[in-house]
């Protein structure tokens, strides 16, 4: 019988090679899906990280409102990278070190060239302020409470403005005039008739005129009398006029020269007067106060004040030469009635009479007239017999 050859029941052990070979295959793909999965969870970190870091960041710029996202972290970084150019006179809400966070908000308020003229000068400043009263305050330029501003300090500033600030100064001077006093006539029958006695003394009085001038920018602009004050009142002068006996009738001439036509005592106006000498083709104009014929207007010192120290009245006023009419005597004048001799004037001279008038227009109408006769009469205006 032939032999037969045992055979195995189980496979045989793999060996150290076949075992390692396995084991690198098994282990190869877990590697490799465990390189996948880290791979992933990076990518999604970076993922993560890069969306935490971006920002959204509001910006105000002159107005005119943006949202924009940024990964910088401070305000100079983002300006940077938004190439926003932010000037020297433009103001920035926030430091340029300051930290951005989601959210944050930057404003830009961006600087206007405006004119500003005071004091003589005038100098082109930049400013964020809105208003003129913002400008005004930011240049540090003090204001009196008579300052005049233009454009008003509450208006909105705009681009090439001019902002004009006028220096109004007030002031307010005393100037004394004299009041002349008036001399009041009582009849005296016991006082020889012509004569004249001064009974009380007259005594000039005293009124105080305040003026307000207004200058601008050094400059006088008006002056306005504001106020008048008698300090002292005149005091009346009182002549006592003799009636007692009526004056002998003598014919006197100019200049002393004996004349037919001229009386000591004359009837003037359906008074019986005694006079000092008859003027005969005596020259006439007439003045007023005004600058046209002084030189002087309303507020000037001595205006309206005569060369007596009176001041000027239509209706008794003229200006005569001293040499011919003394100052304060009474004369009068044939179609025009009693006038009191009070003023002087360069032109007035030798048989020339100014009569005053308040209105120029009227002493410019009377012109010059010629051919009156005048009575030089005395201190004292006659009165009723």
């Amino acid at each position: 019988m032939g032999v037969i050859p045992a055979q195995e029941t189980h496979d045989p052990r793999p060996t150290g090679k076949l075992f390692a070979l396995r084991w690198k295959h098994e282990h190869l793909r877990a590697a490799l899906l465990g390189a996948i999965l880290v791979f992933a969870i990076t990518i999604m970190f970076m993922s993560l990280l890069e969306k935490a870091a971006m920002k959204n960041i509001t910006i105000i710029d002159n107005g005119v409102a943006s949202v924009l996202e940024t990964r910088t972290s401070n305000v100079l970084g983002f300006l940077e990278e938004q190439e926003i150019h932010v000037g020297p006179n433009d103001r920035l809400s926030l430091l340029t070190t300051d930290p951005l966070h989601e959210g944050s908000q930057i404003v830009i308020d961006r600087a206007i060239g405006v004119t500003v003229k005071a004091d003589g000068k005038q100098d082109v400043t930049y400013t964020t302020e809105d208003t003129v009263g913002g400008v005004i305050k930011e240049l540090n330029i003090s204001l009196g409470s008579d300052d005049r501003v233009s454009p008003a300090l509450n208006s909105s500033l705009e681009a090439g403005m001019t902002v004009s600030i006028v220096r109004v100064h007030k002031e307010v001077v005393e100037t004394e005039y004299p009041i002349a006093f008036t001399v009041v006539e009582e009849k005296n029958k016991d006082l020889e008739f012509g004569k004249q006695k001064v009974v009380k003394t007259g005594k000039n009085g005293l009124v105080v005129f305040k003026t307000e001038k207004i200058f601008e920018d050094g400059k006088l602009v008006s002056k306005e009398m504001i106020e008048k004050t008698v300090a002292q009142p005149a005091v009346q002068q009182i002549v006592a006029i003799g009636t007692k006996k009526k004056a002998e009738v003598v014919k006197l001439s100019y200049n002393g020269a004996p004349s037919a036509a001229e009386a000591k005592t004359v009837q003037l106006n359906g008074k019986t007067v005694k006079i000092k000498r008859m003027l005969s083709n005596v020259t006439m104009t007439a003045y007023s106060a005004g600058f046209a014929s002084t030189g002087k207007s309303k507020g000037d010192a001595g205006y309206g004040i005569t060369a007596s120290g009176s001041v000027v009245q239509e209706g008794r006023t003229i200006a005569v030469d001293p040499k011919v009419i003394p100052i304060g005597w009474w004369v009068y004048i044939e179609g025009i009635g009693f006038r009191r001799a009070e003023d002087t004037g360069s032109a007035i001279k030798g048989k020339k009479i100014d009569i005053y008038y308040d209105s120029e227009s009227r002493a410019n109408k009377f012109g010059r007239k010629s051919g009156y006769t005048v009575y030089v009469i005395g201190p004292v205006k006659p009165s009723a017999d």
